[in-house]
């Protein structure tokens, strides 16, 4: 059989991704064929003609995203800043909402005195996180928890991928981030604290790719939202040290309650909510301005 044309292929998958409900028909569907043909997307033109064997790889690959498969799964890979994850069955797929905090965490290590500084990431999943900040700053000493064993499978292969590469290696803890006996050895040590934990209230509607395949112990947080970052606010203030800083990523609807969670706590300052990329709240940071003494005098 001869060659056959690749943007003829797109647009027949664009279309069928699009009768199938997946939000994003064109980009996914080009994202696809550039996953199959080996190339960058914005490539994708210097590829006019592909083999039939070809074409048959990626309309199988389009099926499976119309059943709603997650994009990331049928690639093998997510991103975050600089670096790619595996990611696939069992670990939660980092979502781009989350650059911005990456971004935020960088901006506060750039004028942060202290070196060389220790990061702490919380509810880690691929390691997306704390890897990505590794790799932008390897003078940084960073550790990274996470509860599930199916996670943490793909946290370490990961952090093994990136210190083949290079980067300056994690350190990786399996635990409950709201267990108070949790890294004790961290207490006023740590100069940034992320957390991208379960906070999805319970019964919430949630599109396919999320409710059938993210692991369900990385997306719900009772029916709150609210049962993991409750606790895990007083263990945060026990691992920063003063003048420390922290952020933790919340649902849309509960950011308000989040940054009153912080506020009433004494030991924080500068409590400010962020927007995602749409627009809605998404994320909360703080800075660790007192000791648990002086926030009990009131500074």
């Amino acid at each position: 059989m001869s060659r056959q044309p690749l943007r003829l292929a797109i647009l027949e998958a664009a279309k069928l991704l699009e009768e199938a409900g997946v939000p994003s028909p064109r980009t996914d569907a080009e994202l696809l064929a550039a996953h199959v043909v080996g190339v960058e997307r914005t490539r994708l033109g210097l590829v006019p003609l592909v083999d039939p064997e070809v074409i048959e790889r990626y309309r199988a690959l389009i099926a499976r995203r119309a059943e709603r498969v997650p994009l990331q799964y049928l690639t093998g890979v997510a991103s975050m800043g600089d670096i790619d994850l595996q990611v696939g069955p069992g670990v939660f797929v980092p979502r781009p909402e989350t650059e911005l905090m990456f971004a935020w965490a960088l901006a506060v290590l750039e004028g942060h005195p202290a070196h060389p500084p220790v990061i702490l990431d919380l509810c880690t999943g691929t390691g997306a996180l704390a890897l990505a900040l590794a790799n932008a700053r390897p003078d940084a000493i960073v550790h990274a928890v996470e509860l599930d064993p199916a996670a943490l499978a793909w946290t370490r292969r990961n952090a093994e991928a990136r210190a083949n590469e290079g980067d300056t290696p994690i350190t990786l803890h399996q635990g409950d981030v709201t267990d108070r006996s949790l890294l004790t050895e961290l207490e006023g040590k740590v100069d940034v604290v992320v957390s991208n934990p379960p906070y999805i209230p319970e019964g919430a509607e949630l599109d396919p790719e999320v409710a059938e395949f993210d692991p369900h112990l990385a997306l719900f947080g009772g029916p709150d939202g609210l049962s993991v970052i409750t606790p895990m606010v007083s263990n945060i203030a026990r691992w920063l040290k003063i003048g420390g800083a922290m952020a933790i990523e919340h649902d849309d609807t509960n950011g308000g309650q989040v940054a009153a969670l912080l506020r009433e706590r004494r030991v924080f300052g500068e409590v400010a909510e962020h927007p995602d990329l749409a627009g809605k709240p998404r994320f909360v940071v703080a800075r660790r301005v007192a000791t648990d003494a002086e926030a009990a005098r009131g500074h």
